[in-house]
């Protein structure tokens, strides 16, 4: 088992910068990806950002290309989404998520552990 632990959101004007964080425990040594969805009101679950646990690679997608950006502390177990230049667009509840597989990393339901979500709110 692994759980998964998002803190950081909150409340910001469009053009601001937040960082979430997601603490992983557990089981750690077996994890795969650990990536960030959203989902905004009324909307489907959205892929973000992913940092591949052993070799720190990173994917985004496309909307968030060049404002957004994935790191990880392994010492620590957890990984970062730093958030630049947010638009309202991007508010949302943000969800971290583990899997220990490396394949179909866009798709939420491949993943195993969830984190409870954070909010993230952006003012516009």
């Amino acid at each position: 088992q692994v759980q998964v632990v998002e803190s950081g959101g909150g409340l910001v004007q469009a053009g601001d910068s937040l960082r979430v964080s997601c603490a992983a425990s557990g089981r750690t040594a077996n994890i795969g990806y650990i990536t960030w969805f959203r989902q905004a009101p009324g909307k489907e679950r959205e892929f973000v950002a992913a940092i591949r646990w052993s070799s720190g690679i990173t994917y985004y997608t496309d909307s968030v290309k060049g404002r957004f950006t994935i790191s990880r502390d392994n010492a620590k177990n957890t990984v970062y989404l730093q958030m630049n230049s947010l638009k309202p667009d991007d508010a949302a509840v943000y969800y971290c998520a583990v899997k220990g597989g490396v394949t179909n990393i866009w798709m939420a339901n491949t993943y195993e552990y969830w984190g409870q979500g954070t909010q993230v709110t952006v003012s516009s």
